[in-house]
């Protein structure tokens, strides 16, 4: 029942992503297509969670937290490039 609710909630999540993606292609700047990027790194990190619970596999979790910090490091390397 649980694995259900987690795997709706997961689809709906990869909804988001799908808008998001139209966004990184159409822009109209760098700064919303970089903010349309850490929407994507969000959700796939809430995606890979909701997954790891719905099919108790705790190596997802692990990929959750290594795209957490990719997503953390790409937002602080866009930061240094536009301050240049």
């Amino acid at each position: 029942m649980m694995a259900s609710f987690y795997l709706a909630v997961a689809f709906i999540l990869l909804m988001t992503m799908a808008f998001g993606l139209i966004r990184v292609m159409r822009g109209p700047m760098r700064v919303d297509r970089m903010l349309a990027a850490q929407l994507l790194g969000t959700s796939s990190v809430g995606i890979l969670l909701l997954l790891a619970m719905a099919f108790d596999q705790s190596a997802l979790r692990d990929v959750a937290l290594v795209f957490a910090l990719l997503a953390a490091i790409s937002g602080l390397a866009f930061v240094r490039v536009l301050s240049k």
